[in-house]
């Protein structure tokens, strides 16, 4: 029964026989609007992207973050055994990064990207305003908040391949659901998620002190960026899985010192290495259990018969 389990759902402990849970959720619950799947049609122009890439560099356009993502769109095309020239699906809260890095790819692939303005220009629907507040500038990017959504649903379709690059955080939440609805978008040709690769795209001033400048949660990455991460190393593009685990079913490699305190509040005490003390833990959960006392209330007229 246990192996048929695996077979079905993948095996927690593997990381790369996870089952891809969330995108087999977003699969069968989430689908564009007529809006947005006309907007992405008129982006992909009749054929799938092969290989997304999905870079947040709020605001910012580092040459390294650039070089390494080339890089691994390149190691992409090799895991994947793409023939002929792949089709890239770029997309970035950045325009103007998507512009730098189009002329770094496209002599050995074909690039495309959903522009917002000449398909609004182009097309006969009416958008309201919801450009992003001054304040969400740096955070969101300038593009108005539907055209993520086509973006998302741009990088979704992905045949192959999704890559995640960031600066300065090393990866996104975003970027995890896209591969994760890649992957079971696949699900007709093969099992959800089989051959389906999801690269992290880490340039080297993420890694100068290993990956303890890491911000922001819900990433793979996290579990490594404590004291223990390699410092001091060249760009990466790491393999990735599509459950990342968390610390309660898979051990934290490194946790770094903010998560390290966040979880001794709620009574998990972990290692410099990332293992739980589970007696801290049963000992926390017990001093946390609520008490009830019982009293027997009895009127004046019951205690006097």
């Amino acid at each position: 029964m246990k192996a048929a389990a695996s077979a079905l759902f993948g095996s927690p402990d593997s990381l790369h026989a996870r089952p891809n849970t969330f995108g087999e959720l977003l699969r069968a619950i989430v689908s564009p609007s007529r809006t947005v799947q006309e907007a992405v049609n008129w982006a992909l122009k009749g054929v799938d992207p092969d290989i997304a890439l999905h870079m947040r560099m709020m605001s910012s356009r580092p040459v390294e973050a650039r070089q390494a993502a080339a890089s691994c769109i390149k190691r992409a095309i090799q895991i994947c055994h793409i023939q002929g020239t792949p089709r890239v699906a770029l997309v970035s809260d950045t325009p103007s990064f998507v512009q730098d890095i189009k002329s770094d790819i496209s002599e050995f692939a074909e690039v495309i990207y959903f522009d917002y303005e000449l398909f609004v220009n182009k097309s006969n629907w009416m958008f309201g305003n919801d450009t992003p507040l001054d304040f969400r500038l740096r955070d969101w990017g300038p593009a108005p908040r539907w055209a993520a959504i086509v973006d998302f649903f741009l990088a979704s379709r992905a045949r192959y391949a999704v890559i995640t690059g960031a600066h300065p955080r090393v990866g996104t939440t975003y970027a995890q659901l896209i591969a994760a609805l890649a992957a079971a978008n696949t699900y007709d040709l093969k099992p959800s998620g089989a051959n389906f690769t999801f690269l992290s795209s880490i340039h080297s001033s993420l890694l100068v002190h290993g990956l303890s400048t890491q911000v922001g949660r819900s990433h793979i990455w996290d579990t490594y960026a404590g004291p223990l991460s390699c410092g001091h190393q060249p760009h990466q593009c790491a393999v990735t899985p599509l459950l990342p685990p968390t610390w309660w079913d898979g051990t934290w490699q490194s946790p770094n010192p903010r998560d390290v305190k966040r979880l001794s509040e709620y009574g998990v005490q972990l290692s410099i290495t990332g293992e739980v003390d589970e007696s801290q833990l049963l000992a926390h959960c017990r001093s946390r259990e609520d008490h009830v006392d019982r009293y027997s209330v009895l009127s004046s007229d019951i205690k006097n018969s």
